[in-house]
C-alpha cells in the first residue's frame, strides 16, 4: 500500500468517524430528550370541567373573593394580602383556546405567600365582563369553573 493510499485510508476513516460523532449529537439532541424527559399535556390538550369539587376549589374561592374586594387589578405584578403577598398575573390570552372565546380573561394566584417567594402552579382565570371565574390548579393543565 502507497503513501497516498494510507493517507485516503486515515482521511476516509477520520471521515466516518466525524460523521458518526455527528449522528451521534443529532440523535441526542433529537431523540435523547423525549427518552428522559417526562412527557406533559400540552395547553391545548386542557380538560375544561363544568363544575369544581376538587379541595382546592375552596380556596380558589376565597381568592376570588380577595381578588375581588381589590377590583380585580388588570396590571401584572405583587399586591399586599394581609400580611404576606399575592401576584396577579396581567391578561390570560386564552391562546389555546381552552376557555369559551370572544371574553377577555385576567390570571390571579389562588394562595398568598411571604414577600419574595416562588409562585405555584394554582390559579384563578376571571372574565371580568361575565365575572364567570375558572380555577387550575396545575397551571393551566386543567380547568374547573367555580
Amino acid at each position: 500500500m502507497g503513501s497516498s493510499s494510507a493517507t485516503a485510508a486515515v482521511r476516509t476513516r477520520r471521515g466516518f468517524s466525524r460523521l458518526l460523532t455527528l449522528f451521534a449529537l443529532v440523535a441526542t439532541l433529537v431523540v435523547g430528550p423525549s427518552i428522559v424527559a417526562p412527557t406533559l399535556a400540552s395547553p391545548a390538550e386542557a380538560t375544561v370541567y363544568s363544575s369544581c369539587t376538587l379541595s382546592g376549589c375552596a380556596a380558589a374561592r376565597t381568592a376570588r373573593s380577595g381578588w375581588s374586594s381589590r377590583g380585580f387589578p388588570t396590571t401584572r405584578g405583587w399586591y399586599t394580602w394581609g400580611s404576606q403577598y399575592n401576584f396577579a398575573g396581567g391578561q390570560f390570552y386564552n391562546r389555546e383556546g381552552q376557555l369559551p372565546s370572544g371574553a377577555t380573561y385576567y390570571e390571579y394566584d389562588v394562595y398568598p405567600r411571604a414577600n419574595g417567594a416562588a409562585r405555584d402552579a394554582h390559579r384563578i382565570v376571571v372574565n371580568r365582563s361575565s365575572g364567570v371565574t375558572w380555577y387550575s390548579p396545575n397551571h393551566y393543565t386543567d380547568f374547573y369553573r367555580l
